[in-house]
């Protein structure tokens, strides 16, 4: 298939990967300008605070209930819903519920390599 051939994107099939030792990631679509990533989060499991300089990001629950941390305020998603993280705003998710959380991470363009840490005292 070329790249401009549509095609059925399965995250069996996808590029995997682990993160924050018990989280997993399904690359669902890799390009120059636009990610999207499927992840997976046990329950009480967080990535570190941080922010983007470019990627705008999207966080879109599937399922579970997903807590993120953004400008200072505290959100928690739940199934069908979604939160919109623009570039240099200091964020984080984490799982603080009972359950596995599964949610879509949509980043334009793509947050690889555009990632850096934020102080947990630092102010957003």
């Amino acid at each position: 298939m070329t790249e401009s051939t549509p095609h059925p994107i399965h995250a069996a099939a996808a590029p995997h990967y682990t993160w924050g030792g018990a989280c997993d990631g399904w690359r669902l679509v890799e390009s120059p300008d636009l990610s999207v990533i499927q992840e997976r989060m046990p329950p009480g499991t967080s990535e570190v605070r941080h922010r983007h300089r470019r990627a705008r990001q999207f966080f879109y629950v599937l399922r579970g209930r997903l807590a993120v941390e953004c400008a200072n305020l505290s959100h928690v998603v739940g199934p069908d819903a979604g939160l919109e993280i623009p570039p240099l705003a200091a964020h984080r998710v984490f799982n603080d519920s009972g359950e596995v959380v599964e949610f879509l991470v949509v980043s334009q363009p793509p947050s690889q390599g555009d990632r850096e840490p934020v102080d947990e005292e630092a102010p957003t």
